[in-house]
């Protein structure tokens, strides 16, 4: 078994939230799957993730919603 290493777990969760608003817990990542990204960088490891399992990202629903636009 391998271990995660903590920082690129840090970074991991942090790009994971900046794409798609959770972090692995909330995606129900176990030990198993972290291990099948870690060898990639942590940003690209989250958007691996993401493509791997059609997450919407964050960022397709700008403006978020109830954003209101002054004139």
């Amino acid at each position: 078994m391998t271990r995660i290493d903590g920082e690129w777990l840090e970074a991991f969760d942090e790009a994971m939230l900046g794409f798609f608003a959770i972090d692995h817990a909330d995606a129900g990542m176990d030990q198993y799957l972290l291990e099948c990204y870690q060898d990639l960088e942590a940003r690209e490891a989250a958007l691996a993730y993401g493509e791997d399992y059609a997450l919407c990202r964050v960022d397709t629903f700008w403006p978020p919603p109830g954003l209101v636009r002054h004139s």
